[in-house]
């Protein structure tokens, strides 16, 4: 079995539902909006929120791709840095209760928290301590760290730790690691963009990005346009286009996958987990459009359940339609064989 390694902000979730948006207006913040908060403001929102019914998980764009992964059976590992506090304990512990190989550095500020208020429209508003996420840096990591791992897994938050990105990515290389980047965040792109060029240029095969990400990086509107762009500096490209499925271009071939149908209820996480999905098909050897209709299933079903870390029932969903994926595959080359 290949195994996948992730590095990205570790940070704890925390999800609440609110009564009326008026409450948004109370803390501040703009209704859809990502907001960057210190341990302060964050404390106080958590305080604000404490008789509202809430849950929390342990997440962060890749901790997400590699939770997936490691429900669906692969071998994964996870580098971060969290607080010594009991918001670090709790993150240690989820990642560790799915057999995920926990390399977590203690940092000086408090655990990282992103605190998403669902709206009754289901819109979510979010605000994001970093905390001791930011503080990993290129001293904690070593060559140890990447033995033994197929697949190197990065969000493209922590692009604006650049000596710790390159560090880290040279480190992958040494150990014959291929590398994936998530580019996350159009803001985060259009900040970094020449080096986040660089960075696919030199080290990077496979890239995940949604319109938006693509849009910003590329320069081009139409996602197809921008998916031949991307294609021309890395092994494998892949635009989440929503509900319009996503396109993946691999060899020069271009696939056009179709979305999945779901009752969506938050779209939280629903790119980091079609990541996981496509890394499983990626694993098991299947086909690029096998590995992007895996995506599909696992971003459909995320959609469907409040955060991005479901539960058993959820999964055994969706382990029924990979199944099902996997005969059908298996079935057409026994079909191409007669």
């Amino acid at each position: 079995m290949k195994k996948v390694l992730g590095m990205g902000n570790a940070l704890v979730d925390i999800l609440v539902r609110i009564k009326d948006d008026s409450f948004l207006s109370r803390l501040g913040l703009d209704k859809s909006s990502m907001t960057l908060i210190d341990r302060e403001r964050m404390n106080l929102i958590i305080g604000r929120t404490k008789l509202l019914k809430r849950q929390q998980s342990s997440g962060g764009s890749a901790a997400n791709t590699i939770n997936g992964l490691a429900y669906l059976g692969v071998l994964t590992g996870y580098i971060g840095k969290i607080g010594n506090d009991e918001f670090g304990s709790f993150f240690n512990y989820d990642m560790n209760l799915n057999e995920i190989k926990t390399n977590l550095f203690k940092g000086i500020e408090d655990t990282g928290k992103c605190i998403v208020l669902i709206s009754n429209d289901s819109e979510r508003t979010c605000a994001t301590y970093l905390g001791a996420a930011i503080e990993l840096n290129k001293s904690d990591l070593s060559n140890k760290l990447f033995e033994g791992y197929d697949y190197f897994h990065i969000e493209g938050y922590l692009v604006q730790n650049k000596e710790l990105i390159i560090s880290a990515l040279n480190f992958a290389k040494y150990n014959g690691v291929e590398i994936s980047i998530d580019l996350s965040s159009f803001n985060i792109v259009r900040k970094n963009k020449t080096f986040i060029t660089d960075l696919i240029k030199d080290y990077v095969d496979i890239v995940f990005a949604n319109e938006d990400e693509a849009r910003v990086f590329t320069g081009k509107d139409n996602p197809e346009d921008a998916i031949d762009e991307i294609a021309k500096n890395c092994k494998i490209a892949i635009v989440k286009c929503g509900k319009q499925g996503s396109l993946v271009k691999f060899n020069n071939v271009k696939y056009k996958i179709p979305s999945m149908n779901a009752n969506t209820i938050d779209t939280t996480g629903a790119g980091d987990l079609y990541a996981s999905g496509f890394f499983y098909g990626l694993i098991n050897g299947y086909p690029i459009d096998i590995c992007g209709r895996m995506g599909s299933v696992l971003g459909a079903k995320v959609v469907e359940i409040l955060g991005a870390k479901m539960e058993g029932k959820k999964w055994n969903e969706i382990k029924s339609l990979i199944k099902n994926i996997e005969t059908n595959e298996l079935e057409k080359n026994k079909g191409a064989m007669v």
